[in-house]
């Protein structure tokens, strides 16, 4: 992954329904930052998609897991739960991966999924971010990566909440930008986007309660909305086809996924068209809210979970 000189500190406003006001504490607390821009990115950038370390890319992705948690708080809030919650999408200062986190020489040019988590938990706590209550997005731009694929969390920061240990705990993820802008479309950069940040959210016991898996993926959906179009809903993105290249996104992910447990699976079977949509299925709105209600800002996590999208061999 490309490193970019880290300035320190994070933004001091919130991005939550378009508002800047006083960071505090949220139920739905995200941050995002960006890794550095290779200077081919920027130039196709131009002036009017890029605003210092933001590319169009990454500021769609940022607004789409906003509009995708106050989905979520829609959804509660209809049924009289989660009345008090609120939403916080914020934007962090870039981050660049500390080489003190490498283990061998490879890592420097193709950094694993455990590598790149490692260094971004270790420029959070040189910045003090850390807040116990957290989801920290990394949105990185590493379209070559074959290690990160296309994100990941990793236990024992994978959900926002009470960690193994017991202690209140900061989740940490990312969302691999430049190999959805690549490989795929910018409909499916938001929605890894969302994918990512909604792992931190939902635990495997939460999971198994509402669709009877504990895989955060078969939250997802993927309807059939012509014989020939599939429409896939985030949690399902990487997943909804067939274990092959090309069918659906470009790489299909290396986490747990049987269609048969999805939320809703129209098979693949004859689909010429793959569309992706924002909008969350109700099984995830539903997952994120029992995770909220259960435990606040805190998670009964199971401690040993993983969830790694695309193109990984590990």
């Amino acid at each position: 992954m490309a490193a970019v000189g880290g300035a320190a500190g994070v933004a001091t406003v919130s991005r939550a329904r378009g508002a800047e006001r006083p960071v505090g504490d949220a139920a739905l607390h995200v941050r995002v930052y960006p890794t550095s821009i290779p200077l081919r990115v920027r130039l196709q950038a131009g002036v009017a998609g890029l605003r210092g370390d933001w590319t169009t890319p990454h500021r769609e992705a940022l607004d789409a897991v906003d509009g995708a948690l106050e989905q979520v708080l829609e959804y509660a809030r209809e049924r009289s739960r989660l009345e008090d919650a609120e939403v916080r999408v914020e934007r962090g200062a870039p981050v660049s991966l500390p080489l003190s986190t490498v283990q061998r020489p490879s890592g420097v040019v193709v950094p694993s999924l455990e590598t790149v988590l490692d260094g971004f938990r270790e420029r959070l706590r040189e910045r003090d971010a850390l807040t116990g209550s957290t989801c920290h997005l990394l949105a990185c731009w590493a379209p070559l990566n074959y290690r990160v694929g296309y994100g990941g969390t990793l236990s024992p920061n994978a959900r926002v909440g009470i960690d193994a240990g017991g202690t209140s705990g900061d989740a940490l993820t990312v969302a691999n930008l430049g190999a959805t802008e690549l490989w795929d479309s910018r409909a499916v950069t938001a929605n890894m986007a969302i994918h990512e940040t909604l792992h931190t959210f939902v635990s495997s016991d939460v999971a198994q309660s509402v669709v009877g898996s504990g895989c955060n993926h078969h939250l997802g959906t993927a309807v059939r909305t012509d014989e020939e179009t599939l429409r896939i809903s985030p949690m399902a993105s990487a997943y909804a086809g067939r274990a092959e290249f090309g069918a659906g996104t470009r790489f299909h992910g290396s986490g747990c996924a049987d269609h048969d447990r999805f939320a809703r699976h129209d098979g693949s079977e004859g689909v010429e068209n793959w569309e992706y949509t924002t909008t969350l299925s109700d099984a995830t709105c539903e997952a994120v809210t029992r995770y909220l209600e259960r435990n606040g800002l805190s998670s009964d996590d199971d401690g040993g979970s993983t969830e790694h999208d695309g193109r990984s061999s590990e």
